[in-house]
């Protein structure tokens, strides 16, 4: 399976640490975000990686290189201007084939075991989901006993950033073109066809310099 990294966007909220600086570059334990993922993906086997850059792209481009100091062989999706996260993914796909990926948003940080997620089978997305967080404490979707993603029921929970995804759901969209990846993943789940895992093992949302200061604190032991 390849994996794809989202690590495209301007980085607003974090400003002004992004102002000099793409926020995948932002170090947290001494390494950048994005190393925590190619170190992760590494150790789970998954080794084909694709990024998208936009937002000094160049400087993401010159400090991975060819990721094999990571254990992984990166591969760089250039958007002209962010395409957001569905038509990121569809102007990534020349590079990321026919079979489901593993997509992981850049700026989020979590210690779920790649390895152990599930195959599609004929589901177009598998979400990884996570407790409500106190700055979104209203959740995304639903996930029953069968493990089947609902859009209306209860407990709600947060999308973590982390999902598999078949092609076929960004297929259709015009290329460098955006398009958010939300309403495609409501009308998966609509037509029923969107698996979910429940994750409750250590998750963050690294969208604010406060965030990102206290992952950097938990990570450290501090």
């Amino acid at each position: 399976m390849k994996a794809m990294i989202l690590a495209a966007g301007l980085g607003s909220r974090m400003r002004p640490l992004t102002d000099h600086c793409p926020k995948p570059l932002l170090t947290v334990a001494d390494k950048p975000l994005i190393v925590h993922h190619l170190e992760r993906l590494a150790a789970a086997g998954i080794t084909d990686v694709v990024i998208n850059v936009s937002y000094r792209a160049e400087q993401i481009v010159e400090a991975l290189g060819d990721g094999q100091r990571f254990g992984v062989s990166l591969a760089f999706s250039h958007e002209r201007t962010p395409l957001e996260t569905a038509g990121g993914i569809r102007h990534a796909l020349p590079l990321l084939g026919d079979a489901p990926f593993l997509l992981i948003n850049g700026d989020v940080w979590c210690d779920v075991a790649l390895e152990t997620l599930p195959e599609l089978r004929n589901d177009l997305a598998h979400l990884i989901l996570v407790d409500n967080p106190d700055h979104h404490a209203e959740g995304d979707f639903a996930l029953d006993d069968a493990g089947r993603v609902r859009l209306e029921s209860t407990p709600r929970l947060t999308y973590a950033g982390l999902a598999i995804l078949d092609p076929a759901l960004v297929a259709s969209l015009p290329d460098d073109s955006p398009a958010k990846l939300a309403p495609l993943l409501r009308e998966a789940i609509m037509a029923g066809r969107t698996g979910g895992t429940h994750h409750r093992g250590d998750w963050v949302d690294v969208g604010t310099p406060e965030r990102l200061e206290a992952l950097d604190a938990h990570l450290r032991g501090i």
